[in-house]
């Protein structure tokens, strides 16, 4: 797996990966950029959000659940020392559709949180993930 990020000016970056996919980076005006792209941390988290949601998505479709629709909201909180890391990410996976259970949901999540996804895993390393499964 390899990257190539840019520095495009101020404090932005493209950032395009092996399979030439492109995504633009930049920081706050205090950080001296102009706030026009997430920020890198911002891009952790979606690519969290991201690696968990895909695990969940493949589990229940094995165990055929319904799922008509799906998303992950996420707050974290960082250390105020550098290198500032996550030290807590706080997840609510949402779902809809129908006949839905909590529990099958629920463990079809902590597989993905606790074994699968690898961004999880590295997060983990310094933050504490905390979980819940709402359904609408």
């Amino acid at each position: 797996m390899n990257v190539d990020v840019r520095w495009t000016g101020k404090m932005s970056f493209v950032g395009k990966s092996g399979t030439n996919h492109s995504v633009v980076m930049d920081t706050i005006p205090d950080n001296g950029g102009e706030a026009a792209a997430p920020s890198p941390l911002e891009m952790v988290l979606m690519g969290l959000a991201g690696c968990s949601g895909m695990d969940v998505l493949l589990i229940v479709k094995k165990k055929r659940i319904a799922v008509s629709a799906f998303e992950i909201t996420i707050n974290a909180e960082r250390s105020t020392a550098h290198p500032k890391v996550f030290t807590s990410v706080n997840m609510e996976y949402i779902f809809e559709g129908q006949d839905l259970k909590q529990k099958s949901l629920e463990d079809s999540v902590r597989l993905s949180v606790e074994q699968y996804c690898s961004v999880a895993g590295m997060v983990a390393k310094t933050a504490t993930i905390n979980w819940q499964v709402t359904i609408r």
